[in-house]
């Protein structure tokens, strides 16, 4: 297999310091560093030190186990519960669910911790369970209802199911109808190009939905079918199962919310001390926990006199209230991103977790909360990230001498050179030559109309730029009409930019799966699984 390492654009300074060490004071804020063999052997030992500040590991097993053998019962993922259950640390990943699993990062996370676990086992010398954690809370609709694939015809579409009538409840919570999960699917049937995986494709996301009535099931479904084999177990964070091992958690969080309110000030401040900008709000008053009322996926605000409220102020209960929901009806409670953190390491012996760059920084702001609640943050792994390139995009790159770097940096401006390389009329220059030439036979009209009446001076200077867009908009036309005798060339060429850079942005935040099983059955997975892992993070081509 070939691969290539390369840099993307980094939008998140914060992160690069992190996964590159470059700034000692960064890296205190998290604790420890996954390059650092040692970190590993020490967060192992607090692990098994400290197993009681965590869910015992053979009630964990037997909620994972009741999911996962509705959603993912491959052998080896049943077979990774029992080891959870015989104390076996793990490495996490985790996102929303999304549609047939939403854009490829999803599938990057979950190859980066097979990998990591992998990896793990070896410097441990302890089995490691991948997991996956599904964030089926989560009440986002529209981050996800949607996948992306590209169609015959090299153009890229959107397929989606509407969100059902009714409150903005979690994303597991929300029922789908059958007509539209079908509809999707043939939809998603119309656009993809016939070859040889289609029909099998399309049977097993047909055959999931007729299992599931929800987004998470479906995701859970898929996922389970690309990755059971290397024993990913599942877990949705909005399981009744799950839910009820987190009472403990959600009481702790509750009675000691001033407490965890303080904690993420003081990271937030020790951020803005080391020169970055905050990525998750730490709002005044916010208690980090949403509450299910009627329907609706709300969070929660505290009260000076104790008790906690949503907004709209349509929902509010008393401490105590809050206390005994969280103690008979957890199923009712829910976390957000700042606390989500520490109910993962109350749930599961975490040894790692791997995150994409958005995640690493917002988890900059809770390593005070873990010591406030007695706990310890676990390793942070940054996620891996890649670029399938096909035999045929990498041939059109070779045509037209267009390397990862051109596509990612400077597309339009190598299209443009392209076209600008084959006009052997010198349309833009003759253009501006013709502008030229007319700006200096006007110039004695407008002197003159100027002498006559000042006034006539605005007048004959719009006239003029009337002109000048006219001739630019002439320009325009017949560079188009110009273009429109390379068209194929120029598909060709935006079909490379689609494949690799889809929307202006790495193809691992918009393509769907479908799109690569589609045209390559299980084998690019197959690839990915085999790519190169390292401990803090990067990106590579893989030619598929």
């Amino acid at each position: 297999m070939r691969t290539e390492p390369v840099r993307l654009p980094s939008g998140q300074p914060l992160v690069e310091a992190y996964a590159k060490r470059s700034h000692p004071g960064v890296e205190a804020l998290f604790g420890s560093h996954p390059a650092e063999e040692s970190h590993w052997h020490r967060r192992m030992n607090w692990l098994e030190a400290h197993g009681d500040k965590r869910v015992q590991p053979e009630r964990l097993a037997d909620a994972l186990l009741a999911y996962n053998k509705r959603m993912n019962a491959a052998p080896a993922v049943l077979a990774n519960i029992e080891a959870i259950r015989a104390g076996a640390p793990v490495v996490v990943t985790g996102q929303q669910a999304g549609l047939w699993t939403g854009p490829l990062l999803v599938i990057h996370k979950a190859v980066t911790a097979i990998a990591a676990a992998r990896e793990a086992s070896g410097l441990t010398g302890r089995h490691v369970v991948p997991v996956f954690w599904i964030a089926g809370e989560d009440h986002d609709w529209d981050e996800a209802n949607h996948a992306y694939v590209r169609a015959a015809e090299d153009k890229l579409v959107r397929v989606a199911i509407d969100r059902p009538a009714g409150g903005r409840t979690s994303v597991s919570r929300t029922k789908l109808a059958k007509p539209a999960m079908a509809e999707a699917l043939q939809r998603l049937g119309a656009v993809l190009p016939d070859s040889e995986f289609k029909r099998e494709l399309l049977d097993a996301l047909s055959r999931f939905a007729a299992d599931h009535d929800d987004l998470s099931g479906w995701f859970a479904a898929v996922l389970g079918w690309l990755f059971g084999k290397q024993g990913l177990v599942l877990l949705d964070s909005d399981d009744a199962g799950i839910r009820a091992l987190e009472a403990p958690m959600f009481t702790a969080m509750i009675e000691r919310n001033d407490a965890l309110e303080a904690a993420y000030k003081r990271s937030e401040a020790a951020l803005r001390e080391l020169g970055f900008a905050p990525s998750a709000d730490v709002a005044d008053g916010c208690a980090n926990l949403f509450v299910f009322e009627a329907d609706e996926r709300t969070l929660l605000y505290k009260e000076t006199d104790g008790s906690f409220r949503n907004r709209k102020e349509t929902c509010r209960l008393s401490r105590d209230e809050l206390l005994r929901i969280a103690a008979e009806e957890p199923q009712r409670l829910s976390n957000n991103v700042l606390t989500r953190p520490l109910m993962q390491d109350y749930l599961l012996p975490v040894l790692g977790a791997v995150l994409g760059p958005g995640e690493v920084a917002y988890w900059t702001l809770t390593g005070e909360a873990f010591r406030a609640m007695g706990m310890e943050m676990p390793l942070i792994l940054p996620r891996m990230s890649y670029t399938l390139v096909d035999a045929a995009t990498e041939k059109q790159m070779a045509k037209y001498g267009l390397s990862f770097d051109d596509v990612v940096h400077r597309y339009a401006d190598r299209r443009e050179a392209w076209l600008k390389e084959r006009d052997e009329l010198g349309i833009e220059e003759r253009f501006a030559e013709a502008g030229a030439q007319f700006e200096a036979l006007y110039a004695p009209v407008m002197r003159l109309s100027a002498s006559v009446e000042k006034g006539l001076e605005a007048l004959s200077a719009n006239n003029l730029r009337r002109i000048l867009d006219q001739i630019a908009y002439l320009e325009k036309r017949t560079k188009e009409a110009h273009a429109r005798r390379f068209d194929a060339a120029l598909r060709q060429q935006d079909g490379v930019a689609l494949a690799l850079w889809p929307e202006g942005g790495p193809q691992e935040r918009t393509l769907n799966m479908a799109d690569f099983w589609n045209r390559f059955g299980a084998s690019w997975l197959e690839k990915l699984l085999e790519a190169p892992y390292d401990r803090s993070g990067g990106h590579y081509l893989i030619f598929l």
